[in-house]
């Protein structure tokens, strides 16, 4: 390399260095450690392999790249306003301001180029396994000898932090059995975190311990630009494997009193601070958001590199269209996520049935049904496919050896798959779903929570919903879990009461783009109701309707729940009769559909005037009083399960049609 080369790469290094110190500074709080440090890495990546087109950000075919250390997102605003995108200067000097585009962490859909939100460390390590999965599945379907439509990498700064959680673990194992070859993390090897040295918690060898996931590991001074260069391109030549190239780097790199330092993490360097540090780095002290001349003629080459590497692209895909026009035309409605409009056809219908089928059970015969007419959906269960009914007949296992199947082996690694699943969805081209029981959603909270704030569209599937699931015991039911995720904002949840309502949960679950849906199901049989036009299942994506309406201009009392618990409702409403009380059921699937209803639909299902209203549902009472009103009781479980058959625990606690005529009686007086 010549000198006058090495001269510019420092120059442009220590531009990223100083933004992301005078960034940090003037917002008194955030992390410049971490982007003083990586600067040299993410450097040599962003200029020297990363493929990405900064004047269309969501170009199909770029490299992914994933901050997973996302307290340092200093360093990627700076590149990001560097190489062209839609940042402004102005924007990094409002850092972590209100209205900005400049978050403490960065978010996805607020920021051009940020491609998930980090923070919660470990969430991107994950988050980057689903975005190569999807990468070898579309891969694997669409792309010919002649035309690689999709051909790309995805990329990576790890921590500490990333890999002391452990769903890096998680992630870490299934990427490397799947055999992730265009999976290339950096792993910022500072020996720091907050409390101080690594080695006050973290002594592992990170090393051995990627080797024996199966990784490709090597190890680089993460200062030689030169050594860091080499590694990647050895981790691009390992097809077979995934990367981890451990960067051994200096936190705060360049501060003559905070290098090396757990101060320089998570705090302002301080004024006297800045000023020796850029003295360190040759650069004018009293220079704030300075970026010389050259440098940004270096960074802003990608404009014009990414623009060409679109174009290419998008010729490539021309000849495949003409080539392969219906091929093509899948291809496109699976990157758009176009679905089909006629669900009415696509739906199974099932014949009114007293004994009928677990939820869990129509939820699979569904998924046959809409797997035929939406082929972009792939997905499976955390070790428990025969449980959750998230199988996909004939459409193949994604493996290491087949990357076209749309059945994914999770194994028991729930915080894995949840993120992964966030990670594909936000690849586009396929749409992911993954299946475990109720209980085990906390394990995927974090992944929830990460899809909710991001508007991402993943599908989770929860079966065993409640101390329906019986002799598992206290452990296996949820209590809480349906209020807590209700709680959540841009959450779907989705508890169908029957087969029919499955069906159209489904449907209801695949068109919500705010974030993601859940679909809960039963372990045990419920009812398929009868239908006719007046309680046709399709109102289930109001979230809430008439299933049996009074005989009365208007109903003596209404009785509501959801799930396995709206037949217990019918029930009750037949034992009311027969003292003479013409009662109401309706049936809840969905509390946040409901709430989007126009007024005027949500006061035809419970009008006002009817003060007696009576809920029922096998989980925490948490909520109902917003449909109930303060007059209405709840029946609920305040406690949490036991073990025994299902029919006894019911009855034990109270969760009866008997329990239910009887609390309207006492409504009514």
């Amino acid at each position: 390399m010549s000198s006058k080369q090495s001269s510019l790469d420092e120059l442009c290094v220590n531009t990223i260095r100083t933004l992301s110190i005078d960034a940090v500074q003037a917002a008194e709080s955030g992390h410049p450690g971490m982007p003083m440090g990586m600067a040299d890495a993410a450097y040599v990546l962003w200029t020297k392999f990363l493929k990405h087109d900064p004047s269309n950000p969501d170009w199909y075919n770029r490299d992914r790249f994933v901050l997973s250390a996302g307290h340092g997102s200093m360093l990627l605003y700076s590149l990001l306003h560097l190489t062209g995108y839609h940042l402004s200067l102005e924007e990094l000097k409002n850092f972590r301001q209100w209205g900005s585009l400049t978050p403490g962490h960065p978010e996805y859909g607020l920021t051009p180029g940020v491609e998930t939100t980090t923070g919660p460390l470990g969430q991107g390590f994950a988050t980057g396994v689903g975005m190569a999965m999807a990468e070898k599945h579309l891969s694997a379907k669409f792309n010919t000898d002649n035309h690689q439509l999709t051909d790309h990498y995805t990329y990576g700064i790890v921590s500490d932090g990333d890999l002391m959680e452990g769903i890096s673990q998680e992630a870490a194992s299934l990427a490397g059995h799947l055999k992730l070859g265009k999976l290339i993390y950096l792993y910022d090897d500072n020996e720091i975190s907050i409390d101080g040295s690594t080695d006050l918690a973290f002594t592992e060898n990170v090393e051995k311990r990627f080797d024996a996931a199966q990784w490709h590991t090597i190890k680089v001074d993460g200062h030689d630009r030169q050594e860091v260069e080499q590694a990647i391109e050895k981790a691009q030549a390992e097809t077979e494997r995934p990367s981890l190239i451990l960067c051994r780097t200096h936190i705060g790199f360049g501060s003559p009193n905070k290098q090396d330092s757990a101060d320089s993490h998570g705090a302002p360097l301080g004024e006297e601070e800045v000023r020796k540090t850029k003295e360190n780095l040759n650069w004018d002290p009293d220079a704030k958001f300075h970026i010389p001349d050259d440098a940004l003629t270096h960074f802003r080459r990608a404009i014009e590199k990414g623009a060409e590497a679109s174009e290419e692209w998008q010729d490539i895909f021309e000849q495949f269209r003409e080539k392969n026009p219906h091929k093509a035309e899948a291809f496109t409605k699976a990157i758009n996520r176009e679905l089909p409009t006629d669900f009415e056809d696509i739906l199974p219908t099932f014949e009114p049935d007293v004994k009928g089928m677990a939820t869990r059970a129509s939820s699979g015969k569904v998924l046959q049904s809409l797997t035929q007419k939406v082929p972009q959906m792939i997905g499976g269960s955390a070790d428990l496919t025969g449980s959750n009914k998230t199988w996909i007949d004939d459409a193949g296992i994604f493996s290491a050896s087949d990357y076209s199947g749309h059945n994914i082996h999770f194994g028991v690694r729930e915080h894995a798959m949840g993120a992964a699943l966030n990670g594909m969805a936000l690849h586009k081209g396929v749409i992911p779903y993954g299946g475990t029981f109720l209980i085990f959603s906390d394990y995927c909270r974090p992944a929830i929570r990460i899809a909710a704030l991001s508007h991402i569209p993943s599908v989770f599937v929860f079966t065993h919903d409640s101390i329906g699931l019986g002799e598992d015991g206290p452990t296996h039911q949820p209590i809480e879990h349906l209020a807590s995720l209700r709680a959540m904002p841009n959450v779907l949840v989705l508890r169908p009461a029957d087969a029919n309502e499955v069906a159209w949960s489904w449907k209801a679950a695949l068109n919500y783009k705010k974030g993601p849906s859940l679909i809960v199901l039963t372990r045990q049989n419920v009812p398929t109701f009868e239908r006719k036009k007046e309680n046709a299942a399709q109102n289930t994506t109001k979230g809430a309707y008439i299933l049996s309406d009074s005989d009365k201009q208007q109903p003596d009392a209404i009785l509501m729940g959801s799930g396995s618990e709206v037949y217990r409702a019918m029930e009750a409403k037949e034992k009311l009769a027969a003292k003479n009380v013409d009662a109401r059921v309706v049936s809840m699937p969905s509390w946040e559909l409901f709430r989007e209803q126009d007024q005027a639909y949500q006061q035809k299902v419970l009008p006002k005037d009817v003060l007696a209203r009576v809920s029922i549902e096998a989980a925490a009472t948490q909520g109902w009083k917003e449909w109930v009103g303060t007059e209405g009781m709840t029946i609920g479980v305040d406690r949490f399960g036991a073990s025994a058959p299902y029919e006894d625990i019911f009855r034990e606690y109270g969760i009866t049609s008997d329990r239910m005529a009887e609390e309207t009686l006492k409504l009514l007086g």
